[in-house]
């Protein structure tokens, strides 16, 4: 069966997609602690700080977010604070993702998405 070019993008893997659903959910507040932080609240997942950086630069490169310095408050001493938002190409990518596993638990009546379920 040939694939069409949506289906040969990217797709984001499981941290990936945490990651991802965590900046989204944050808005203009994400930034590499409040994404963990998120994510560990969220999924009860602990995960380290340096996976999370690790993960939004990958992203970054990818195109699925960006990135920019703001000024940081005195409760940092004046350091900046890199603020991370979702692009286009990462709303999409994990739209992907999130399609591809509620085709694939489509059938399956233990794990049908809900709404889904016959």
């Amino acid at each position: 069966m040939p694939r069409d070019t949506a289906d040969d993008c990217d797709i984001p893997g499981a941290f990936e997609q945490l990651v991802l659903l965590a900046v989204a959910r944050l808005g203009e507040g994400a930034y590499g602690m409040t994404v963990r932080q998120e994510i560990d609240e969220r999924s009860g997942r602990s995960v380290s700080l340096g996976a999370v950086y690790a993960t939004l630069g990958r992203l970054e490169e990818k195109g699925y977010v960006s990135s920019y310095a703001a000024a940081g408050g005195p409760e940092r001493s004046g350091r900046a604070r890199r603020f991370v938002k979702i692009e286009r190409a990462g709303t999409q990518a994990l739209r992907r993702a999130l399609d591809v596993l509620d085709r694939m638990r489509l059938d399956v009546p233990e794990l049908s998405p809900a709404g889904l379920r016959r």
